[in-house]
């Protein structure tokens, strides 16, 4: 069953054609097809766009330099019985008046470049990684560009502190960033070789700082979707650098502490389900641990389909949500404070669910979602953006 379940997926991420001479069945899509039309407008719409790093947005508020990432709380506000004084929180209402800037432009990045290799991928049109290249060399490579491989400072709270380690889910954004580069280094793609040692030696870094320092640490033990954030960053950037230690230790941590931890039996996942945007924060986190999985287990969904003793799994948290995905109106706990009407969007965890195990009712839900939203706070909960970056051919 399993080597038969990786042959349909590589023929899958290769065309229909090759799909249909494997044995695949008429209702898995043509992924490549359904990306062609979506896409090539979008990365044609960026060939001619410049690097935009932080170094060229200041932030007046960061301690640190102008190479240095510096983000602001999402849900702390000024304090209403003391102006001027800490900000206090409000979980789930996001403040419009924190510096979002370093973090615009990150989440810019993490669009446009994977955009531009799935584009290339697709189309072997060297423009395109053109493109690529200029971004990757300006925010890992250039000395008077790049970003500081380190976040000591993103989710700051006024008043509070300058940083706070749960500031790691921001280089979420990068996670397909990275899957690009892996593209681009398999299939030697035009323009890489030459900042090929740059772009892997700031991941080196970056992924160093994720394990070994103190706000790095402290991430990894979130027991929410934090941590999770933690484990797809670590096995994108391991993956990358070939670092199979990492990667043996992100296979373990999977089965031994986030799917025991924040999965229950029947699907449910009650750490996101206890906040107060708990539709949009169970999705967040699905389509996290489906991408991990999907990831560790060699572009498969072996890992999705893994079940613990007790029936915990991945596959069954997909199989609790996907009704309310299907219909919104169904949904038996309150409404998300925040952006209520903005979610579903084409929910990675469907597809890759979908694909692990052969359900055609994911795929074709999966298919008829928005795979585009422009609202910024959906965007940013939107990280796995481009599905031929996840799929081999």
């Amino acid at each position: 069953m399993i080597a038969r379940r990786t042959l349909l997926l590589a023929a899958l991420a290769a065309g229909p054609a090759a799909f249909a001479r494997a044995g695949g069945a008429q209702v898995t899509p043509d992924i490549r097809a359904i990306e062609r039309r979506r896409l090539l407008p979008r990365a044609a719409a960026l060939l001619g766009a410049a690097p935009r790093t932080i170094t060229a947005i200041g932030a007046p508020r960061s301690p640190a330099g102008p190479h240095d990432y510096y983000s602001e709380g999402d849900y702390w506000w000024p304090d209403p019985a003391n102006p001027g004084g800490p900000y206090v929180r409000s979980d789930g209402r996001s403040n419009p008046g924190k510096f979002d800037g370093h973090r615009d432009a990150l989440i810019a990045f993490g669009r446009d470049v994977p955009t531009l290799a799935a584009a290339w991928e697709l189309t072997g049109d060297r423009r395109f990684a053109a493109a690529a290249m200029r971004h990757l060399a300006a925010w890992f490579v250039d000395p008077a560009t790049r970003m500081t491989p380190a976040l000591d400072h993103a989710q700051a709270i006024i008043g509070v502190n300058q940083g706070r380690a749960i500031g790691v889910i921001d280089t979420l954004q990068i996670v397909e960033v990275a899957r690009a580069a892996e593209l681009f280094a398999r299939k030697e793609a035009p323009g890489y070789a030459e900042i090929r040692s740059g772009v892997e030696r700031w991941f080196a870094d970056y992924l160093d700082w994720l394990t070994a320092s103190p706000f790095g640490i402290e991430e990894r033990e979130q027991r929410n979707n934090h941590g999770s954030c933690w484990l797809l960053q670590a096995a994108a950037f391991a993956a990358l650098l070939g670092r199979e230690e990492t990667l043996a230790a992100a296979r373990k941590r999977l089965k031994t502490v986030i799917v025991p931890t924040q999965i229950e039996p029947d699907g449910r996942q009650p750490l996101e389900l206890a906040r107060t945007k708990p539709y949009a924060y169970s999705l967040f986190n699905l389509d996290v641990l489906a991408a991990t999985s999907w990831l560790l287990a060699g572009g498969t969904g072996d890992l999705i389909a893994w079940r613990t003793p007790d029936g915990r799994s991945i596959g069954g948290a997909i199989g609790w949500m996907a009704p309310f995905i299907a219909d919104k109106q169904a949904w038996p706990l309150a409404p998300d404070i925040d952006y209520p009407g903005d979610f579903p969007i084409r929910q990675p965890s469907l597809l890759f669910g979908g694909l692990a195990l052969d359900r055609a009712d994911w795929l074709a839900l999966w298919q008829r979602l928005d795979p585009d939203p422009v609202i910024g706070e959906v965007v940013r909960n939107f990280p796995v953006r481009q599905p031929l970056l996840w799929l081999r051919a």
